[in-house]
Order: structure tokens, then sequence, then C-alpha cells
């Protein structure tokens, strides 16, 4: 199963430092049930490209969450054993919490697919979005447009022997 899990710049850091994501449990995005019926898809890559999207939406979340971060998004794919990643039985209804699995344990970084990174361009519209989530949440919806436009931004992908140039 392709999970992506979500994380910053300063995270991605420290897993290449550590060898691994972690420890467990960790929150990830993934194609589960509940995603296939809100995207409404048959298409697997599509389905994946959502998961991914959800994922990014979640380290914007940690970005905001944090203001010495590095305004980038960052998402890391890893292709998990089936049943390594559950979905959470009493969020599968939660809107926000479409495609959401928990993985228990740490996982090794050498087992990524691929890293996901905005690009420098990405910065300045991710800095005005993690400004405004909290008004977006709330209804906002000047704000929900700048999220928006953060979230326009394609994520870059990156092999993982790439990881030490992208936190350099």
């Amino acid at each position: 199963m392709r999970v992506y899990v979500p994380l910053t710049l300063s995270g991605l850091a420290a897993a290449h430092g550590a060898g691994e994501v972690g420890p467990g449990p960790l929150t990830a995005y993934a194609v589960t049930p509940g995603l296939r019926e809100w995207y409404v898809s048959d298409d697997i890559e599509e389905l994946e490209y959502a998961a991914l999207n959800r994922a990014a939406a979640a380290s914007l979340r940690m970005i905001a969450g944090r203001p010495e971060e590095t305004r980038r998004r960052v998402v890391v794919a890893f292709d998990v054993p089936d049943g390594a990643a559950v979905a959470d039985a009493d969020h599968i209804l939660d809107a926000s919490s479409v495609g959401e699995v928990r993985i228990a344990d740490a996982v090794a970084l050498s087992k990524a697919a691929a890293v996901h990174v905005d690009g420098e361009d990405a910065e300045k519209d991710v800095t005005s979005a993690a400004a405004v989530l909290g008004a977006a949440d709330l209804g906002d919806d000047d704000a929900q447009f700048t999220v928006d436009g953060a979230e326009d931004h394609e994520l870059l992908w990156f092999g993982i022997q790439e990881i030490p140039g992208l936190i350099a």
C-alpha cells in the first residue's frame, strides 16, 4: 500500500539524520474506502494524487503551527505492507480525516519511494496560506482563497538520494 506521510523540511532533516520517519504512530494518507467515496473515482492514479494532496494539506498545517519552519510543504511516499496502515474507525466519516491512516511504527527512510516538496516559487503562497489557515477553517472565504492558492502549487518529485540537497 502506498502511503503519504506529511512532514516539514526540518522534519525531513530529522528523518534523514535518524534514518527513519518516526517514532510511531505516524499519521499518513492513503487510498482508503473513505477517500474513494469522497473523490468518486476508480482511477488509482487520481486517487493516489488525492491522497498526496491530503498529505500536503496536513504538511501545511504543520508549517502553520511552527513560525520558524521553512514555508515549503513536504510529503514522503512509502510503500508499506497491507495492514501496516490502518484507518481510524472513529474518524472515517469526518471530512477532515478523509484518507487518513495510522502507521504503528517508524518507517525506514530507505523504504521511501519518493519525496515531494514545494518548489521555491511556492514559498510566498505557502507563507500566506499558513498565516490564514485558522480563518479559512472558520469559514472565511478570502482566507480559503489564499489557502487554495498554495494548494495550486504542484509538489515536485525527488528521489530519496536527493534529500541531502533538499535539507541543505
